[in-house]
């Protein structure tokens, strides 16, 4: 396998300020960007691993050590296991957990368009947390107590496929760092708040955002990007934590001539748009020198007609030098995907033994249902996996075998046949025009959901959706900064929507024990040398389960959507377990603003829970989040010839449900801010397009019949128009 650099700067011609100006879009000085070659240069020259000592030699000590009384990084530490050594808590004595402070944080992230999916992090006594709309906060982490808070004033007018959200903060050399969704990377000075410096690492008018909590290590921010529904470019940016100088990206999508340019059509730019984000936190092996993540969808996402090829890098896990970017291997968990399949759960490393070797592992919990388990020195399975025959769709261009983990699926992996559908199948079955049945979903398996693994059980555990989408293709140009679906899926009106939480066993990928939920589950878990898993709820509970059994010991109603992964920490030696509660826009969970904290001392009781999110869906059943409203008891307007699209908060339409008479013409007019579309569902019998802020089209309805329809980039939204 060749090995290649994927830094922008690859040869002595392209090492000029102009030209590095030119590919990063002027965002840096001038005389910023000589510092960054004289780092590349360096580097490159050398071969070393620099610095040769540690910009911040405490934090890097506690990223590397298991995790204490504070957490000091997303995934708790370099290979986000969220794995808490600490066990004052634990099976016996979890029962007698009281809140012991609630802290509402002043309206950040309120409202139906934000998602609320931060793990804060804690060190020295102090809690950091983000919300959705990118405002950070610090509190006394025994008290709840506001020391001081950033507000991000910056627009929420870009390109963004679900909702608002930010999902973590990163820390080092008395900074906090972020991404925000004007695609720039902050940072904070720890003590005040106050900006030290901020980098755009790409233009959200080009359909970039960033979600993702970025990684510290060693002087380095590692940070993904976001944006495959748009048909971006994915990458890895790293940046010098001290200045915030961009020091190299590496794309995960190769130009022509690179390694992996073969698996696109020849001759074509398609790669160039063809997605692959990171959506997740990275993991750092500082052994190897490697740093590691998964990537995300292949855009468009559901027509794959104009991109004949296996696609690298989407859907993948990769892992580069930790210090150039330089590529050393890749795994592909979805050849050519068209079905969303994208792997957006945070990667994570372990040690194990297998056949009496001790061997170094790394997992990813995908959207298919599986896990897939890696040798993190080379990218080999630990645990067999193979290629099988998979059905075809010559339109599509589907690849013609597909990987299959030996073990087993968190989540079913076929789709039951139901009326008004001419086909459904299993995972990988294929499609063109008509709506097909499949399961699991682009939805489905595990999304964004950090997996922790615990060393004292050797398991994963893994949160799931059970969730049927119909996937159908359609034809779309490339507008860059616009959607660029290239079809859509929706689940069939009517049908259920569930969850399962699964403990596999990391030396065999084997159901240890599963809980079904009666929610899809998307803010992950934390687990604990005390025996103990925490996990959210999206009804608002609070759980803590025996890590061996899956038994539930301890419940508390939060009064929020609980979709956030919990952390845990110690102040003046007592234990707390933490967790952000503001809700989820794509499960329809109670949004809110409010982060607990618990402890064993705690006085505070529980609060009413919320409304729940839906279980059936739409649009018999329509997520409006608070409250969750029943399409059956909405009412019926009449004499109405106008529907708003992206009314109250973006996702949702006014009326959602309308009553006219044959011949009666419609107009579909978008208020929000982002682009939406009304389409029937399941049937396409009619399309508004896609339809900018401020845009309008009108259709005429001249048969009789009920007509459901969705909003394809956003389709939690839903609407019904009866005409007599």
């Amino acid at each position: 396998m060749n090995k290649w650099r994927r830094f922008d700067v690859r040869s002595g011609k392209r090492w000029g300020c102009a030209k590095y100006m030119e590919n990063s879009r002027r965002e840096n000085k001038h005389l910023r960007c000589h510092a960054q070659r004289l780092v590349l240069m360096l580097m490159t020259l050398t071969g070393l691993f620099l610095p040769v000592w540690a910009a911040d030699p405490e934090i890097d000590r506690l990223l590397r050590s298991p995790v204490g009384k504070d957490w000091v990084t997303n995934g708790g530490n370099l290979t986000n296991q969220r794995y808490s050594t600490l066990k004052q808590i634990d099976t016996f004595n979890v029962k007698q957990l009281k809140g012991a402070w609630m802290t509402r944080l002043k309206g950040s992230g309120f409202g139906a368009n934000y998602s609320f999916e931060a793990s804060p992090l804690v060190k020295d006594g102090t809690m950091y947390v983000i919300t959705g709309n990118d405002d950070v906060f610090a509190l006394n982490a025994k008290t709840g107590e506001i020391l001081w808070e950033y507000w991000s004033g910056i627009s929420q007018k870009g390109p963004l496929c679900c909702g608002l959200a930010n999902r973590g903060l990163a820390m080092g050399e008395g900074l906090l760092f972020f991404g925000q969704i004007d695609v720039s990377v902050v940072a904070l000075d720890m003590k005040t708040g106050k900006v030290v410096w901020k980098t755009p690492i790409e233009q959200n008018q080009n359909g970039y955002s960033i979600t993702s909590a970025p990684l510290y290590y060693d002087g380095i921010i590692y940070s993904g990007i976001s944006g495959g529904e748009y048909g971006v470019r994915g990458r890895l940016t790293a940046l010098d934590a001290k200045t915030g100088a961009i020091l190299w990206r590496s794309y995960t999508l190769p130009e022509p001539g690179e390694f992996g340019s073969d698996t696109w059509p020849s001759g074509t730019d398609h790669a160039m748009r063809g997605g692959a984000p990171i959506w997740n936190t990275p993991a750092l092996d500082p052994e190897l020198g490697l740093v590691y993540f998964s990537t995300g969808n292949c855009a468009p996402n559901h027509d794959g007609s104009m991109r004949e090829g296996d696609n690298l890098f989407c859907a993948s896990i990769m892992a580069l030098k930790a210090k150039t970017g330089e590529y050393v291997w890749h795994f592909q968990q979805v050849h050519h995907d068209i079905w969303n399949y994208d792997a957006s759960s945070p990667v994570v490393l372990f040690d194990t033994v297998i056949n009496g070797e001790p061997r170094k592992g790394i997992a990813e919990a995908g959207r298919t249902g599986w896990v897939y388990i890696l040798d993190r020195t080379n990218g080999q399975p630990l645990i067999g996996i193979e290629e099988r025959p998979v059905p075809q769709e010559p339109r599509q261009k589907t690849a013609k075998t597909q990987p299959y983990p030996i073990g087993d699926a968190t989540v079913p992996q076929c789709a039951e046949k139901l009326p008004d559908y001419d086909k459904a199948g299993c995972i990988f079955e294929p499609f063109w025009e008509s709506p097909v049945l499949i399961q699991p979903s682009g939805d489905g398996g595990t999304n964004w959901s950090p997996v922790p693994y615990s060393p004292d059980t050797g398991y994963f555990y893994v949160s799931g959706t059970v969730r049927t989408s119909a996937q159908w293709r359609k034809a779309k140009e490339f507008v860059r900064g616009k959607s660029y679906g290239g079809g859509a899926e929706a689940p069939p009106p009517g049908s259920s929507m569930s969850g399962t939480f699964t403990a596999i066993d990391s030396k065999t990928n084997k159901i240890v024990w599963q809980n079904k939920t009666p929610y899809r589950l998307g803010g992950g878990a934390t687990v604990t040398a005390g025996g103990l898993i925490f996990r959210g709820e999206p009804d608002g509970n609070f759980l803590a389960l025996d890590a061996r059994t899956g038994a539930e010991l301890w419940r508390f109603q939060t009064g929020f959507g609980a979709d956030a992964p919990p952390v845990v920490y110690e102040v003046d030696g007592e234990q707390y377990v933490a967790i952000a509660t503001g809700g989820n826009v794509t499960q329809g969970s109670a949004y809110g603003d409010a982060v607990w904290a618990f402890s064993l001392k705690g006085k505070l009781g529980p609060l009413w829970p919320p409304p729940p999110p839906a279980t059936v869906a739409g649009p018999l059943w329509i997520e409006s989040r608070w409250p969750t409203v029943s399409m059956a008891s909405t009412p019926i307007a009449t004499g109405v010839v106008t529907v708003k699209v992206g009314d109250t908060k973006e996702y949702s339409y006014s009326p959602a449900r309308i009553r006219i008479q044959a011949g009666t013409t419609i107009t579909f007019t978008n208020v929000g801010k982002l682009d939406h579309t009304a389409t029937a569902f399941p049937r396409n019998e009619w399309d508004t397009g896609d339809l900018a802020s401020g845009q309008s089209k009108a259709i005429t309805f001249t048969q009789p019949g009920t007509y459901n329809y969705i909003c394809t980039p956003h389709p939690w939204m839903s609407g019904q128009i009866i005409v007599e």
